[in-house]
This record gives structure tokens, sequence and C-alpha cells, in this order.
């Protein structure tokens, strides 16, 4: 079953996008941080575009025939693009290959085959694609393709974390939607409500998105990332190889870690510039003893930036964890 119930932060915001139904254009662009929601936020867009309900108001009926085969997961006039297995199951002893989350060509051409049919149900076809940034560049032109000439009754609605990534065409063919961060204390009421024990510091580490606060309180990786804190609150004793090495074995997404190394530094230069962190407080002691080396450390924060941008590329993980973490010491041993 599909839920499509708005999590408590969304409903000021799905409002005022259904205020202005009589001018929704046929692709939207959904914005905004990970973790606040927005693939749910598009679900139910999708519903409401597809709900056969003639009066259904600003919200999907939930009792038509379309709405029952929407929450059903098999609405003939709904599709998803979303990034597939890049590679087929390794042989038994062969050595893993590393997976990319990409949306391919061929993916958006089979698409192009459903959005030029005729409507089984005889209203709109909807599409979400999420996210979107993950379309490779000829995916991206394909689809660019049908957002400028878009088939009678197709509707578009793209989904990004990051959506400057995506082709400014693409961005020109669409009406950007950004959702808001939400409300701190709002949010922190809700992780309560799952059960998370201190969801302020769960906040604080995921920068107050609070579907990856609720992941970051059950992650399987926090000892990963607690100890990975732990050698960075002391770089003149790191071992960088052997921490490279754990950092390899524990087959974590590279942007996952590279986060959490831009979110110290981050914290660092906060405490050393504004005396503020606003990831880690639980490590406020280690940074405001750290923090007199802040200057030194925004070069470095540039290069954990472009690292962030090639961590999807097929890189050598341990050369890269390796020489992050070289540049991370050496720029505390600088003007000693």
């Amino acid at each position: 079953m599909i839920d499509i119930t708005l999590y408590p932060w969304q409903q000021p915001t799905w409002d005022a996008l259904l205020a202005g139904t009589a001018r929704m254009p046929h692709a939207l662009l959904l914005t905004g941080e990970t973790g606040i929601g927005k693939r749910r936020f598009a679900e139910r867009l999708a519903a409401w575009f597809l709900c056969e309900s003639q009066d259904k108001g600003a919200e999907p009926c939930g009792v038509c025939e379309g709405c029952r085969w929407f929450a059903a997961g098999n609405h003939p006039d709904y599709r998803v693009l979303a990034p597939g297995d890049e590679s087929d199951e390794e042989e038994e002893g062969a050595k893993a290959k590393r997976r990319f989350p990409v949306i391919g060509v061929d993916e958006v051409r089979a698409l192009n085959d459903f959005v030029n049919l005729t409507s089984h149900r005889g209203g709109t076809r909807v599409t979400v694609v999420y996210p979107a940034e993950s379309l490779n560049l000829a995916a991206a032109n394909a689809l660019l393709k049908t957002l400028e000439e878009p088939p009678a009754g197709a509707q578009f609605i793209l989904v990004a974390h990051h959506w400057r990534r995506l082709l400014p065409t693409i961005r020109s063919r669409c009406r950007i939607f950004p959702l808001p961060m939400p409300d701190h204390h709002a949010a922190a009421g809700w992780l309560a409500q799952q059960g998370v024990v201190d969801p302020e510091l769960h906040l604080h580490h995921t920068g107050g998105a609070p579907l990856a606060a609720l992941e970051d309180a059950s992650a399987e990786w926090l000892g990963t990332r607690r100890a990975l804190l732990e050698h960075l609150a002391n770089p003149g004793a790191m071992d960088v190889l052997a921490v490279a090495g754990e950092l390899e074995k524990s087959k974590l997404d590279a942007a996952l870690v590279i986060a959490w190394l831009q979110k110290w530094v981050y914290d660092l230069v906060g405490m050393g510039l504004a005396g503020k962190v606003r990831y880690y407080p639980d490590c406020k002691d280690d940074l405001a003893r750290l923090s007199v080396r802040a200057p030194q450390l925004l070069k470095y924060g540039e290069r954990l930036l472009e690292a962030q941008r090639l961590a999807h590329h097929p890189l050598n993980l341990r050369l890269v964890y390796e020489t992050l973490l070289n540049d991370y010491v050496a720029a505390f041993r600088k003007g000693r």
C-alpha cells in the first residue's frame, strides 16, 4: 500500500500549492533538503491528479476507483522513474562492484512509450521522477524532449534534493516549488511520537530534517560515524591509513562519509568564528578545543565540496579517504 498521508509539517505547503490548481503546470519540480518528505508529498500530489472524484477539492477522495488503484500500488496511469541497479547479480566469488544511483536513457525511452499512450482510466497520466538529479546526461536530454512537447494529459512531478544539478533547460520547463525545512519544534515532536530518544540531538545531526533524523537515530552506521568523529577530534594522533581502511570496509556511500566530514568542518569553522555549533552539539568541547585552527580549515572545506561532487563517480574509495584525511591532518600542522 502507498501511504500518502502528509507529514504534520507539510499541510501549509500543500494548501499553498493546491490553492493555485487553475495554474498547475504540466511539469512541477519539488525541491528541498534531503529527509523532509518530498517523495511523500509528490506521491500525494500524484494521487490527487489521478483521483476520479468530481468534487475532490484539495484532497484525493481515497474511495474512488482511481484512489484505490493508486493506494494498491498498481494504477495503470502512474509511473515512477527512479534509479535501478546498474549491474546484474554478481557471480559467486566475483569481486563486488560499486553501484551508483543513475536513471539511464533506456528507462526514459520506456517512459516515453507510457506518456504517449492513451490513458487507461480516461484521465491524467502521471510520472514521478525521483531524484531527478540522478538522470544521466543522455536520460536528461531524452526527458527534455518530452517536457518541451508534452503529450495531452501527461503530468510530470520531478523531485530533487540538489535541483541546481539538473540541466538548466529541464529546470526552465518546470515550475519550481520549494518545500521548506520543517519547524524545529514540530519536527522534534513528531520524532518523539516515533519513539526517538533525544530527537533534538538527531535533528542537529541531520540539519533539521526529521526523516533523516529518524534514520539517524537507528542507523547501523552510528558506530562508524562516532569512531570517525573521535579520530577527527584528535588529528595529531590519527592513523590515517587505518581510519581510511575502516571506512572502506564499512562499504558506506562515499557521499555520506564526506557529508560527515563537511558537517564537522562546518561546526569547527562556526565555533571558531561565531562560537556556534549546528550539527554536533554532543562534540562541542572537542570542537571548541580545535576551533583555534578554524581559519586553516576554510580551504579544506572547499576540497570537501569538490569531493562531494565526485562522490558517485567510480573512484578508489580507499585513496579518496586517505587523501581527505591526510589533508585534514595537514591543515592542523600549518602555522605551527
